[in-house]
């Protein structure tokens, strides 16, 4: 980690670029400095992927599948040196860090195996239809802090597969591990076809309304995915947009509250909240819900809370004093309105970004910890009285990326389709497999991600019609 930081800092060209502080969570330092991209320097990064396009879209598919497995074998050599990095600037468990890297090394062959066929749509005496699906040009790919290195993979892989040439923006928080990323990727791809800058929001606009630019995908808040939007709106261009959620869960009546407490609290605080299709908000009957909260909250009280780096931590800090902020406000204008904590509930008095497990009820009507999106190891519990009445409150929520339902199968079977989003889980939430497309409705997003489907969304269809004259008919 240190040689790779130390040569980003001093190696050849980086006196041209402007150092970007990059902070370890954990501590609250600065541990290394990444190198900004200038607008010149990002113009002629995408006249490169621009020209590269043409030669990468005409290279034959099995040779790109190639690449790809390829790519991965490449990060599996790095998995350590990456999973360190990864830690120390986003702050979740080494462990965790690992196993990120490791899954978006096999995404890259996950995703090699994927079909983009042409297909004989039609097959008549007087003509023949044929459809394939060809790649846009350049893609910029803009990745968010929670999970660097997987979900920029989750872009990269299928754009690259499908033809194009992309060029990954991460975020300001995270870019030193999408930096090696780029400097091992770079040996096994041809020039110009996969490029990480590093920067601020001003450097992902410029990308976004580059004319070089024919797709953007964007994970990342609905605010910056309306202003992606507006802006590629301007020049026509395709997006993909996940925009995360304010995902709901609901255990039904006659449930066994204390049997699905664990699965819940694990699945509110994955990533330390900091997962869009984590659990956000938990709805319980009535008689029900105060036995779930404290049972959570005692779960809260237990879990280990540490830098990333420490093999004891489970859960580690956020990754800005800005989501640490945002978190702790929510949380204090919750308990401000008449909101009760039962476990956590405060920054820790510590160095670092650290806010703890925390379990909140009694909540007010129109708490932003009901109706926000947190992205924080926060989760309020919410008594209701009626199944159908609360699956329509949970639907009051602008977001819809996902939901799930617990208790018994039948009876959650016969509500899923209440709930106005991308994904229904029952008696589980979150779990996302690279074969099953994932994206939401409403206001967390436009597109899918991960499978065929994902594949789909970076290419664009082309129709070969040719009239058969008669003489071509009696031949065939």
């Amino acid at each position: 980690m240190s040689a790779f930081v130390d040569q980003l800092a001093h190696g050849p060209g980086a006196a041209r670029y402007g150092p970007t502080p990059v902070e370890n969570p954990a501590l609250g330092e600065v541990f290394a400095q990444a190198p900004g991209c200038t607008p010149e320097q990002l113009d002629r990064l995408l006249d490169d992927a621009a020209r590269a396009f043409p030669g990468w879209a005409a290279t034959p598919l099995e040779d790109r599948r190639d690449r790809l497995l390829s790519c991965r074998r490449a990060l599996l050599a790095v998995v350590d040196p990456m999973a360190d990095l990864l830690t120390r600037e986003q702050g979740k468990p080494l462990k965790h860090a690992r196993a990120e890297v490791v899954l978006a090394a096999d995404w890259f062959a996950h995703t090699a195996r994927l079909d983009l066929a042409p297909e004989r749509l039609v097959d008549e005496p007087g003509a023949r239809v044929g459809l394939e699906r060809v790649p846009h040009g350049v893609v910029a790919a803009i990745a968010p802090s929670n999970y660097p290195v997987l979900l920029a993979v989750c872009k990269i892989a299928p754009a690259l597969l499908a033809g194009n040439t992309v060029v990954l923006k991460p975020s300001p928080d995270t870019p030193m591990s999408s930096l090696m990323m780029g400097r091992v990727l770079n040996e096994i791809l041809p020039a110009g076809t996969f490029t990480v800058v590093s920067g601020g929001a001003e450097l992902g606009a410029r990308l976004t309304v580059h004319p070089a630019v024919r797709l953007v995908s964007f994970t990342g808040s609905v605010g910056a995915g309306r202003t992606i939007a507006r802006q590629a709106a301007a020049d026509l261009k395709r997006v993909v947009l996940e925009l995360g959620g304010n995902d709901p869960a609901v255990v039904l009546p006659g449930t066994d509250v204390l049997a699905v407490a664990r699965d819940l609290f694990g699945r509110a605080m994955t990533n330390s909240g900091q997962f869009c299709a984590a659990v956000k908000r938990v709805y319980a009957p009535r008689a029900e819900h105060r036995r779930l909260a404290e049972a959570m909250a005692d779960m809260a009280e237990s879990a280990v809370v540490g830098d990333g780096l420490d093999p004891a931590t489970e859960y580690g800090p956020l990754v800005s004093r800005a989501q640490l902020e945002r978190v702790a406000g929510m949380v204090d204008g919750a308990v401000a309105a008449g909101a009760r904590v039962l476990a956590g509930g405060h920054v820790l008095d510590r160095a670092g970004h650290f806010y703890p497990p925390t379990v909140v009820t009694d909540l007010p009507p129109g708490s932003l910890l009901e109706e926000e999106e947190q992205f924080g190891p926060v989760v309020p519990v919410i008594p209701y009285d009626d199944p159908e009445q609360v699956i329509a409150r949970a639907n009051a929520s602008p977001y819809g990326l996902g939901c799930s339902l617990w208790g018994d199968e039948d009876r959650a079977r016969a509500l899923a389709g209440r709930p106005e989003c991308g994904t229904v889980w029952i008696n589980t939430h979150g779990d996302l497999r690279h074969d099953v497309p994932f994206g939401g409705h409403r206001h967390s997003g436009i597109g899918v991600e991960y499978g065929d489907w994902g594949l789909d969304e970076y290419t664009q269809l082309k129709v070969h019609h040719i009239a058969l004259r008669q003489a071509d008919r009696e031949m065939s």
